[in-house]
């Protein structure tokens, strides 16, 4: 059986700014949020967790996002201008994930090996669990970089120092710069607590000096090759082969936006997503270092995906995709989902 990781899901950030609640399914929230501003805003629902059971997706990595007051962004409740407001909403959202494992049978928190392990066993025992592993997109909630330790205690397992607009830690991809001292101070914190560092949304400079000097496991969870797609968003051919160098793995975004250039007047397809994964594969070397990190349901949805991708129960389709292009068997297994489950078993806790 092939199962699917999926490294990057807004799923707390939609269930407490959207009210879509991951239990449901995808067309029953499609059905609720008909004719309203939802679907137009912030795209056509794509995630539930009867897809996610359907399609064989077995863990999510599970964002922790508190947007800053950025161009555009009004102040409201579910943004932050302040350290103090970010960690009040990051802790919010954290709080959705503990109430998910505690509430449906369904859904595991994944902190640790032995966490992990049960999620994979549950799918051969008729019982199949999805397993969140917490991932903090961009590092604001943490006041400090001693924070960390809390964060970590409460199982958050990576953190992305930046997001589009950037941090108190590093620049980001809107913003550039440099990775600050307290930046540098929290990877330290990190590697210590054995944090997996995640460098998409990172401003080039700030992306080539932590992924030299983190001590610990660098990968990007949501990010594309810049040779197909132009943009700071995205990972030249040289940070991808040094992030595969640190044995990293590069979650690609199945998104019309992300796959080709001329996204605005022609929709991405199958292949398209297959090729990017392709690109990567043949920078490093091999299919060891790329997987899939859809950002669905993160202003991402089924009209900004390629026609097949309705919701997330159709991720398997990118196998035969994979396989027009050569790809055996074993290779889009570990694609799929095989390349993240080593890099968890690395680095996970036991």
């Amino acid at each position: 059986m092939t199962l699917i990781v999926d490294a990057h899901e807004d799923i707390a950030w939609n269930m407490v700014v959207l009210g879509r609640d991951i239990r449901r399914s995808v067309m029953e929230t499609r059905r609720l949020e008909l004719g309203g501003e939802i679907p137009e805003r912030n795209g056509i629902c794509m995630v539930g967790l009867p897809e996610l059971l359907d399609g064989k997706v077995a863990v999510v990595f599970g964002t922790v996002y508190a947007p800053p007051v950025w161009r555009g962004t009004e102040r409201g409740p579910h943004v932050y201008s302040t350290p103090a407001e970010a960690h009040v909403l990051g802790q919010e959202q954290l709080d959705v994930y503990h109430r998910l494992a505690d509430e449906e049978e369904q859904i595991d928190l994944v902190g640790s090996l032995d966490d992990l392990e049960a999620v994979l066993e549950s799918w051969g025992d008729g019982s199949p669990r999805v397993g969140i592993v917490p991932l903090m997109e961009g590092a604001d909630p943490i006041r400090e970089p001693s924070e960390a330790e809390m964060w970590f205690e409460r199982g958050v397992r990576i953190v992305g120092l930046s997001w589009k607009a950037g941090t108190r830690y590093a620049g980001g991809d809107g913003l550039p710069g440099p990775l600050t001292d307290s930046g540098r101070e929290l990877l330290d914190v990190m590697a210590d607590l054995g944090m997996i560092l995640d460098v998409s949304h990172l401003a080039d400079q700030s992306c080539d000096e932590a992924v030299g000097s983190f001590r610990g496991q660098v990968i990007a969870t949501h990010s594309n090759p810049r040779t197909l797609v132009p943009g700071q968003r995205q990972l030249s051919d040289d940070m991808i082969h040094r992030l595969a160098e640190r044995d990293g793995v590069i979650g690609i975004v199945p998104a019309n936006a992300f796959l080709i250039a001329e996204w605005r007047v022609k929709t991405a397809t199958l292949r398209d997503v297959a090729v990017a994964i392709d690109h990567v594969c043949q920078v490093v070397g091999d299919a060891d270092h790329v997987g899939l990190g859809s950002d669905f349901d993160g202003g991402i949805g089924a009209s900004d995906t390629p026609e097949a991708l309705d919701t997330v129960a159709d991720l398997h389709r990118i196998g035969p995709a994979l396989g027009e292009l050569g790809y055996d068997e074993g290779q889009i297994e570990a694609i799929l989902g095989g390349n993240w489950l080593r890099v968890l078993r690395r680095t996970l806790p036991a």
